[in-house]
């Protein structure tokens, strides 16, 4: 367990939240989800990245997609409920996110965006996804995520 000062605001919202959740710090360099699965020694699969996207109707919306996967923009779009959608040039992410490419969670965004996450979740015990910067992942049941962010099972 690291000190306070190395919590990110990820963890500092899951702990105001009393959610039960794991953490890990790795080298900062690494910002794909593939590499950190490594890093961890987790089942890619395991481990979800945080995408965010627009549709069409210039609504943004995020989706959790396995490390080892890569996002059907069809099959999400179909869950958004849009005609289309494509993924945000990186440079609005910091603007609107608050977070950096490698480092975006879908907790403490600073909007609140509709949420997917990608039905393979679900049999699964234990998720792990971004905990707010590059260098750090959270660990914890979806249904500990459900408790605190509003996140739909979809296709994806």
């Amino acid at each position: 367990m690291g000190s306070n000062k190395d919590k990110t605001n990820v963890m500092r919202i899951l702990d105001q939240k009393k959610v039960i959740y794991r953490h890990c710090f790795y080298d900062d360099a690494i910002v794909n989800a593939l590499d950190a699965a490594a890093l961890m020694g987790k089942n890619p699969a395991e481990v979800f990245k945080t995408l965010v996207t627009v549709g069409r109707s210039r609504a943004h919306y995020v989706f959790m997609v396995p490390a080892n996967k890569e996002l059907d923009f069809k099959k999400a779009a179909s869950a958004a409920g849009e005609k289309s959608l494509e993924m945000i040039p990186q440079s609005e992410l910091l603007p609107l996110t608050g977070y950096i490419h490698g480092g975006c969670s879908p907790i403490g965004m600073k909007k609140a965006f509709k949420t997917f996450i990608d039905q393979s979740a679900d049999s699964i015990d234990v998720i792990s996804f971004s905990g707010g910067r590059t260098g750090s992942q959270v660990q914890m049941p979806l249904q500990e995520l459900q408790k605190i962010l509003p996140v739909t099972l979809a296709e994806l």
